[in-house]
């Protein structure tokens, strides 16, 4: 039997999986960027494409809990800065044009915590981002639609929802701040 790219990722990502590392995410991905280079006439490729939708889960593992999620975005779209709580996550392009900003989480003499830009990449399909634990990013979906893939290490919903891990930033006043739930 012809495994697809889709199988053929999940089977190398389990095959690396271990304790976080620098070999762990190149590893990692280096497989999401073989994953952004399937055909587009694989049937779960051809699906997301001709569906678009705004998101799909395609795999959780039982074993080691890391997930890969679908994302269609359409242009336009803003995703505001915000961290992953205590997962690693890694964005991957297949389609489209994302712009995905850094920031650096400052506390004024005042104890007031605000966000500064570090820089901003524009993610061209092929490419993937890796953001580690406590890394702050925004995404701006610039050409649109956009298919992207999210790896995250774990189930972000637990991480977010349950656990209350997530932190979101907004701009008051000018400054981007914690967002006050």
């Amino acid at each position: 039997m012809h495994r697809n790219s889709l199988q053929t990722f999940i089977a190398d990502v389990r095959s690396s999986w271990g304790p976080l590392s620098s070999e762990l995410i190149a590893d990692c991905r280096d497989h999401l960027r073989a994953l952004l280079h399937a055909a587009p006439t694989e049937d779960w490729l051809a699906a997301l494409l001709n569906g678009k939708p705004a998101s799909r889960e395609l795999y959780r593992d039982a074993d080691h809990g890391f997930v890969l999620l679908a994302h269609t975005e359409e242009a336009g779209l803003y995703r505001r800065p915000h961290d992953h709580g205590r997962s690693w996550v890694l964005y991957g392009v297949q389609s489209g044009d994302i712009e995905m900003g850094s920031y650096g989480r400052i506390t004024d003499p005042d104890e007031q915590v605000r966000l500064v830009k570090r820089d901003a990449t524009v993610v061209r399909p092929g490419t993937a981002m890796t953001y580690l634990p406590g890394d702050i990013h925004d995404t701006h979906c610039r050409t649109g639609p956009a298919l992207l893939f999210r790896f995250t290490e774990r189930d972000l919903q637990v991480e977010d929802k349950q656990e209350r891990r997530i932190t979101r930033y907004a701009d008051q006043d000018g400054v981007l701040r914690v967002a006050r739930p």
